[in-house]
């Protein structure tokens, strides 16, 4: 591993153990030139995982698009950055436990919203309206009473 600082060519790890998140190595490094410590991390490398839109097209999986959906439906409610974060991590990893080369937006959709349910009802709502294109009132007014009645 190249130093960051001096760009030496030899760096030693003195330290190695599982990140927090669990899925990826944490290292810390020393320059044998420069005497500098760093930290990197070492992540599996997957198969990119398709996703399939609603109109049929294919994309890669971008984790980003999943966080602003649930920041959008979160906005302005009192839930907590970690909250978020360790709802995305939690869709993530069912995605790619679920082990497919593909899969359909629909199912990371009913994922955040089954999340977004137990965490905040303005969100799931917020976000299943979106998600589920309600049509007009009627349909979104069906929707709060089955929140309601839980």
């Amino acid at each position: 591993m190249k130093c960051p600082f001096c760009s030496h060519q030899d760096t030693r790890v003195i330290d190695s153990r599982p990140a927090e998140d669990n899925n990826s190595i944490r290292r810390r490094r020393v320059c044998d030139e420069c005497g500098k410590r760093f930290t990197t991390y070492e992540k599996v490398e997957t198969i990119p995982l398709i996703i399939i839109k609603k109109d049929k097209n294919r994309e890669t999986y971008d984790r980003a698009k999943i966080e602003a959906g649930v920041l959008r439906a979160c906005h302005k409610r009192p839930i907590a950055a970690d909250q978020i974060t360790k709802l995305v991590d939690e869709v993530e990893t069912e995605i790619f436990n679920l082990e497919d080369k593909e899969i359909e937006s629909g199912v990371i959709g009913e994922l955040v919203m089954n999340k977004l349910k137990s965490i905040d009802d303005v969100a799931y709502i917020r976000f299943a309206s979106v998600y589920r294109e309600f049509k007009d009132v009627n349909t979104f007014m069906d929707e709060l009473k089955s929140v309601l009645n839980k």
